[in-house]
């Protein structure tokens, strides 16, 4: 027992003396200066403070991303409309879905979240069981929230941006 105490005891003594010396906070050295001053003395005033981020105002959307050749994509929705007003079927209506997916996977890969978005909202409407459009959906209008952007509302989504051979 005697050993056991006497052991604490030194291990105790040993991590108490090998703790770090306490530093002068308000040195002016240049070592305990911030490197980053990203922010200004104005971002940091109270009247700048908000309680609530996400009670600030939402931006307008707007067309943005890189411009793609869809012509192929838009030739067969152009198809699909066609096939569905002569026959109104459900696999008529899976397949204008299916052809209004493609597009708006086309667009979310050059960046032009708000066109596609007008893309998976007319996948839906036309296959209300497609899940990965509904999925699209609410990830893109997250991203915009997430950028306190206002989404694009369900008839606003502007069309793709236009393509030129030389881009």
């Amino acid at each position: 027992m005697k050993i056991l105490i006497t052991t604490i005891f030194a291990v105790t003594a040993i991590s108490c003396a090998n703790t770090s010396t306490p530093v002068a906070v308000n040195s002016n050295s240049a070592e305990n200066r911030p490197v980053d001053r990203s922010q200004t003395a104005i971002a940091h005033g109270p009247e700048m403070q908000r309680s609530d981020p996400a009670a600030a105002p939402k931006s307008r959307w707007s067309a943005a991303g890189d411009p793609i050749d869809t012509k192929e994509l838009d030739a067969a929705i152009m198809a699909a409309e066609k096939a569905v007003k002569e026959k109104p079927s459900e696999d008529a209506k899976r397949a204008l879905s299916a052809a209004f997916f493609k597009r708006a996977s086309a667009l979310t890969e050059a960046r032009q979240y708000a066109s596609a978005l007008g893309d998976y909202r007319r996948a839906v409407k036309n296959d209300p069981t497609n899940a990965e459009a509904k999925e699209w959906i609410d990830r893109i209008v997250a991203i915009y929230s997430s950028i306190n952007k206002e989404s694009p509302k369900e008839g606003e989504e502007p069309p793709p941006l236009p393509y030129s051979k030389g881009a």
